[in-house]
């Protein structure tokens, strides 16, 4: 890579840069040049001192650095995605007994800005919201050649739906190598069924993979309810873990076929669980209490700062009703994937939840992402998955 574009910060603004946060706000720059989104820059200080390199965006949110001084040359990417997979290694998240899906690149935490890459059992599923991550699309599969070998099966690029909402690019999905669309993955001993062309986000939330452990650890003999279930990772951990009873809600008929295809395809008894296409609040309001465990996985209820009240009315709402439905001795699993309700604000909420629902509610554990979705501790933004494990007295 060259033919970089310079810019200079204004005097006092390279502190956060020389502190290792990857984000520059346009008012932090002394003149920028015309560019367009996804040119490769080069930031100094006002002094002139190399600070890092970056892809430069349109809007406040001017540039997002992946490199911290050194230029992006020779191997430099090669060593980024080998960086990512001894992360990945060290943890134990590869090779792991009973698994074969994990996340190999998580944006910030894995110094690349913009850029999602998880890895689906040979398949793995790219997706940008940067123009200049984008650009790198076909560099980044010679990278995931190298690391995986022939472990590698096929690199799909599923970038054209983020990229029109975050950047305003217009771009098509395909594939950048094979051409494996769906695959069938394990995990903890639970196979799900991926359509990485069809599915939400790259094709399954592998977020939550240490949470479905944890809800499985719980699970024998209770009577469970999932909520928002998605393609069903909670019910089939927890019925593969000896659940009772688990019954399934999403108000998409889809996301319910995904979960009856994954619940027949570890071959469950049909009479131990049960999926219903409704909306998760109205279900919670009219349910019977007596549940033993309550699953709470909302999609993002507020993506902007303007929606945030909605949203903590929306959780306040649907965590009273959990709690007042778990039986004495129950226990809740509640989760917020919003940016913009903070884990102060959400804890506050479920607090005012249990206030109005008239119950003892005891914080068991906090709850967060996995070790493929590694945090930056000079980049906190990068923690956006809050959860609470609740005992319901």
């Amino acid at each position: 890579m060259s033919n970089y574009h310079q810019l200079s910060l204004r005097q006092g603004k390279e502190q956060p840069i020389k502190r290792f946060h990857p984000w520059i706000f346009s008012g932090a720059i002394q003149k920028i040049p015309k560019l367009n989104a996804g040119d490769l820059v080069e930031v100094m200080s006002w002094q002139g001192e190399v600070l890092g390199y970056g892809f430069y965006e349109t809007g406040s949110l001017a540039v997002k650095l992946f490199s911290f001084g050194e230029e992006p040359i020779g191997d430099f990417w090669l060593r980024k995605f080998q960086a990512a997979l001894r992360l990945r290694e060290t943890t134990g998240l590869t090779p792991e007994p009973g698994s074969n899906a994990y996340r190999l690149i998580f944006s910030e935490g894995d110094g690349m800005p913009g850029l999602i890459i998880d890895f689906y059992d040979g398949t793995a599923v790219l997706q940008a919201n940067s123009i200049g991550m984008y650009s790198m699309r076909r560099h980044f599969t010679e990278c995931l050649q190298q690391i995986y070998g022939e472990t590698l099966k096929s690199v799909y690029d599923k970038s054209a739906e983020t990229l029109r909402k975050q950047a305003g690019y217009e771009t098509t999905d395909g594939f950048l190598f094979g051409d494996s669309a769906t695959t069938v993955i394990s995990e903890h001993g639970c196979a799900f069924r991926v359509d990485v062309i069809a599915g939400q986000k790259t094709g399954f939330f592998l977020d939550q993979r240490d949470n479905r452990k944890l809800v499985a650890q719980h699970a024998a003999g209770r009577k469970i309810l999932n909520t928002y279930c998605y393609s069903g990772g909670f019910s089939v951990a927890a019925l593969k873990a000896g659940a009772l009873l688990v019954h399934s809600i999403d108000s998409s008929k889809k996301a319910i076929q995904l979960t009856e295809d994954n619940l027949r395809l570890n071959s469950f008894d049909p009479q131990t669980h049960q999926c219903l296409a409704v909306d998760a609040m109205q279900y919670l309001d009219q349910i019977s209490p007596g549940w033993d465990l309550i699953i709470l996985d909302p999609p993002a209820f507020a993506k902007h700062v303007s929606q945030r009240h909605k949203a903590l009315t929306a959780y306040r709402h649907i965590n009273r009703e959990a709690i007042r439905n778990l039986a004495p001795g129950g226990l809740l699993f509640t989760f917020s994937c919003s940016q913009v309700v903070d884990t102060e604000q959400f804890t506050a909420i479920v607090m005012a939840a249990a206030i109005e629902a008239g119950r003892q509610v005891k914080i068991i554990r906090h709850l967060g992402h996995p070790a493929d979705h590694p945090v930056s501790i000079f980049h906190p933004e990068g923690s956006y998955l809050k959860g609470l494990m609740l005992y319901i007295e």
